[in-house]
């Protein structure tokens, strides 16, 4: 919109999504060179465009230790990152918990899992905890879990790795005590959605993002131990706070270290008019459509002296 050129440079495992991106995009007529394509391993690459002198700013999403990278390398270049999250759900005693399961359903299991937005963890009242697992139990046990040929909800994860690191924060939350409500069953790449109760801080599931279909339930004494659970992760992407007292709510939003906080609603990235940041190691900078614009330009200023 301002002029700049771009290089678009997918991840490597999306890289297909990428291609089918930039084609749709080049089939509009934009002026040849204005938008390029460069697709490889960001270990092989990312540094030779990172520290490249002819880049003027650089935009980032991934995850929050190749952000730390690019950071480390992008010495006075304006950068802007959108980095990983340990989203929490904060269901309060008096939630109406037909629409929190829904909406914590939804945001947990949505790309089985695989969103820097997904609801990673459940801070819930010990007062309706209970209530709370026999609704999310339910639901799960009814997503579909399948191809994505046949429109499954729950479907393989985009690497035999990334599997592999989900079971063990499933196995290692068992290990440890956690009640399995639901799934860990697995079938190669495929992870079906798996519901852990009576989650505790000693487990990694309660801290580590997962990036697939598991959802840890930690019940809570009060507001303040969710809200002290919520910032002690080192993410602060988005979190969500159901309670039908607007005041609590407001209390808890201003009390939880986010950058943005759904009231009632599940964390999701939201239109682009809204701004859409993370703080702590989720993120530096502002996206969405006016600070994008304001980030990727450079101001000038010239004062004009008539004598």
């Amino acid at each position: 919109m301002a002029g700049n050129a771009a290089i678009f440079k997918p991840a490597t495992q999306g890289a297909i999504s990428g291609i089918k991106m930039i084609q749709a995009l080049a089939a509009t007529g934009l002026p040849a060179g204005l938008l390029s394509l460069l697709t490889g391993h960001g270990s092989q690459i990312g540094d030779y465009l990172t520290e490249h002198p002819d880049i003027n700013m650089i935009s980032f999403t991934g995850s929050t230790q190749t952000g730390k990278h690019l950071s480390a390398k992008s010495i006075m270049v304006p950068l802007v990152l959108e980095l990983g999250g340990k989203d929490p759900a904060i269901v309060c005693s008096d939630a109406d918990l037909d629409v929190t399961t829904a909406d914590i359903i939804g945001g947990a299991f949505s790309y089985s899992g695989q969103r820097c937005t997904a609801v990673k963890r459940v801070l819930v009242s010990e007062r309706v905890a209970d209530d709370l697992v026999a609704g999310l139990k339910k639901q799960v046990e009814a997503l579909t879990v399948g191809s994505p040929a046949d429109n499954s909800k729950i479907v393989p994860l985009i690497s035999e790795k990334a599997a592999d690191f989900v079971q063990d924060l499933i196995d290692d939350a068992l290990a440890k005590g956690a009640t399995l409500v639901t799934g860990n069953k697995r079938e190669g790449n495929l992870i079906y959605p798996t519901l852990l109760d009576h989650v505790t801080p000693d487990m990694k599931v309660a801290w580590i993002e997962p990036f697939g279909p598991v959802l840890p339930v930690i019940r809570v004494e009060s507001v303040a131990e969710a809200i002290k659970l919520a910032n002690q992760s080192k993410f602060g992407l988005q979190a969500s706070v159901f309670t039908q007292d607007l005041d609590k709510a407001l209390r808890i939003a201003g009390g939880v270290e986010a950058g943005t906080i759904q009231v009632n609603g599940r964390p999701e990235r939201g239109p682009d008019n809204f701004p859409f940041l993370g703080v702590k190691a989720s993120g530096m900078g502002t996206q969405g459509v006016h600070n994008s614009i304001l980030s990727m330009s450079r101001e000038k200023l010239t004062v004009i002296n008539l004598k």
